[in-house]
Protein backbone atom coordinates (compact mmCIF):
# COMPACT_ATOMS: atom_id res chain seq x y z
CA UNK A 1 0.00 0.00 0.00
CA UNK A 2 1.43 3.41 -0.90
CA UNK A 3 1.75 6.28 1.57
CA UNK A 4 -1.28 8.14 0.22
CA UNK A 5 -3.45 5.05 0.66
CA UNK A 6 -2.15 4.60 4.21
CA UNK A 7 -2.96 8.25 4.93
CA UNK A 8 -6.49 7.74 3.63
CA UNK A 9 -6.87 4.56 5.71
CA UNK A 10 -5.77 6.52 8.78
CA UNK A 11 -8.25 9.31 8.08
CA UNK A 12 -11.15 6.92 7.47
CA UNK A 13 -10.28 5.02 10.65
CA UNK A 14 -10.21 8.28 12.60
CA UNK A 15 -13.59 9.37 11.24
CA UNK A 16 -14.99 5.93 12.09
CA UNK A 17 -13.67 6.18 15.66
CA UNK A 18 -15.16 9.65 16.07
CA UNK A 19 -18.45 8.50 14.57
CA UNK A 20 -18.60 5.44 16.79
CA UNK A 21 -17.82 7.56 19.85
CA UNK A 22 -20.56 10.02 18.96
CA UNK A 23 -23.06 7.20 18.42
CA UNK A 24 -22.06 5.57 21.71
CA UNK A 25 -22.50 8.76 23.73
CA UNK A 26 -25.78 9.54 21.99
CA UNK A 27 -27.09 6.00 22.60
CA UNK A 28 -26.20 6.33 26.28
CA UNK A 29 -28.11 9.61 26.47
CA UNK A 30 -31.17 8.37 24.61
CA UNK A 31 -31.42 4.69 25.56
CA UNK A 32 -29.29 4.34 28.70
CA UNK A 33 -25.82 3.12 29.49
CA UNK A 34 -26.36 -0.48 28.35
CA UNK A 35 -27.12 0.54 24.77
CA UNK A 36 -23.86 2.44 24.55
CA UNK A 37 -21.98 -0.74 25.34
CA UNK A 38 -23.12 -2.50 22.16
CA UNK A 39 -23.06 0.55 19.93
CA UNK A 40 -19.38 0.98 20.81
CA UNK A 41 -18.30 -2.34 19.32
CA UNK A 42 -17.22 -0.77 15.98
CA UNK A 43 -14.65 1.21 17.94
CA UNK A 44 -13.05 -2.08 18.92
CA UNK A 45 -12.80 -3.07 15.27
CA UNK A 46 -10.75 0.06 14.61
CA UNK A 47 -7.87 -1.79 16.29
CA UNK A 48 -7.38 -3.76 13.07
CA UNK A 49 -6.54 -0.84 10.75
CA UNK A 50 -4.63 0.89 13.57
CA UNK A 51 -2.43 -2.19 14.03
CA UNK A 52 -1.92 -2.28 10.27
CA UNK A 53 -0.92 1.38 10.26
CA UNK A 54 1.64 0.68 12.98
CA UNK A 55 3.04 -2.32 11.12
CA UNK A 56 3.41 -0.40 7.87
CA UNK A 57 4.76 2.77 9.50
CA UNK A 58 8.47 1.87 9.16
CA UNK A 59 8.13 1.24 5.41
CA UNK A 60 6.26 4.53 5.01
CA UNK A 61 9.04 6.43 6.78
CA UNK A 62 6.75 7.72 9.53
CA UNK A 63 8.18 9.98 12.24
CA UNK A 64 8.15 9.01 15.93
CA UNK A 65 5.06 11.16 16.58
CA UNK A 66 3.05 8.99 14.19
CA UNK A 67 3.81 5.91 16.29
CA UNK A 68 2.73 7.78 19.41
CA UNK A 69 -0.51 9.00 17.82
CA UNK A 70 -1.56 5.59 16.52
CA UNK A 71 -0.17 3.77 19.55
CA UNK A 72 -2.09 5.83 22.10
CA UNK A 73 -5.38 5.27 20.26
CA UNK A 74 -4.65 1.57 19.96
CA UNK A 75 -3.72 1.37 23.66
CA UNK A 76 -7.03 3.02 24.57
CA UNK A 77 -8.98 0.53 22.44
CA UNK A 78 -7.18 -2.39 24.06
CA UNK A 79 -7.90 -0.92 27.51
CA UNK A 80 -11.56 -0.41 26.54
CA UNK A 81 -11.82 -4.03 25.45
CA UNK A 82 -10.13 -5.43 28.56
CA UNK A 83 -12.04 -3.33 31.10
CA UNK A 84 -15.51 -3.13 29.55
CA UNK A 85 -15.91 -6.13 27.29
CA UNK A 86 -13.62 -8.84 28.67
CA UNK A 87 -13.42 -8.29 32.43
CA UNK A 88 -16.49 -6.10 32.88
CA UNK A 89 -14.93 -4.28 35.82
CA UNK A 90 -16.90 -1.28 37.23
CA UNK A 91 -13.80 0.91 37.06
CA UNK A 92 -15.61 4.19 36.33
CA UNK A 93 -16.50 4.59 40.01
CA UNK A 94 -12.90 5.39 40.99
CA UNK A 95 -12.09 8.98 40.05
CA UNK A 96 -8.36 8.42 39.41
CA UNK A 97 -9.13 5.48 37.10
CA UNK A 98 -11.73 7.47 35.20
CA UNK A 99 -9.42 10.45 34.80
CA UNK A 100 -6.59 8.20 33.55
CA UNK A 101 -8.93 6.51 31.08
CA UNK A 102 -10.41 9.76 29.78
CA UNK A 103 -6.93 11.28 29.43
CA UNK A 104 -5.83 8.31 27.31
CA UNK A 105 -9.06 8.54 25.29
CA UNK A 106 -8.65 12.22 24.48
CA UNK A 107 -4.96 11.75 23.81
CA UNK A 108 -5.85 9.05 21.30
CA UNK A 109 -8.57 11.15 19.70
CA UNK A 110 -6.24 14.11 19.40
CA UNK A 111 -3.66 11.91 17.76
CA UNK A 112 -6.26 10.70 15.28
CA UNK A 113 -6.95 14.31 14.30
CA UNK A 114 -3.26 14.60 13.47
CA UNK A 115 -3.36 11.35 11.50
CA UNK A 116 -6.36 12.66 9.55
CA UNK A 117 -4.51 15.77 8.44
CA UNK A 118 -1.98 13.54 6.68
CA UNK A 119 -4.74 12.68 4.17
CA UNK A 120 -5.46 16.34 3.52
CA UNK A 121 -6.94 19.47 5.00
CA UNK A 122 -10.55 18.36 4.43
CA UNK A 123 -10.07 15.09 6.30
CA UNK A 124 -8.27 16.83 9.12
CA UNK A 125 -10.88 19.55 9.44
CA UNK A 126 -13.69 16.99 9.50
CA UNK A 127 -11.82 15.02 12.18
CA UNK A 128 -11.23 18.16 14.26
CA UNK A 129 -14.93 19.06 14.15
CA UNK A 130 -15.92 15.51 15.10
CA UNK A 131 -13.34 15.59 17.90
CA UNK A 132 -15.14 18.55 19.48
CA UNK A 133 -18.55 16.92 19.00
CA UNK A 134 -17.36 13.67 20.60
CA UNK A 135 -15.66 15.55 23.41
CA UNK A 136 -18.73 17.59 24.19
CA UNK A 137 -20.97 14.52 24.13
CA UNK A 138 -18.55 12.62 26.38
CA UNK A 139 -18.87 15.22 29.12
CA UNK A 140 -22.61 15.77 28.61
CA UNK A 141 -23.43 12.06 28.80
CA UNK A 142 -21.21 11.67 31.86
CA UNK A 143 -23.06 14.52 33.57
CA UNK A 144 -26.47 13.07 32.63
CA UNK A 145 -25.85 9.35 33.16
CA UNK A 146 -23.07 9.42 35.75
CA UNK A 147 -21.13 6.83 33.74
Amino acid sequence: MNVESLDLLGAITAIAIFGSSILTFTARLVFGVGAGHWVGIPTLLAAIPLAYLLLTAPGAGRPFLYYVQVGVMLAWIVLLFVLDYWLGIPWREERWQLISYVTLYFGGLGGMVGISFLAGRGWGTAAAILFFVAGTLAFVQRAVTGV
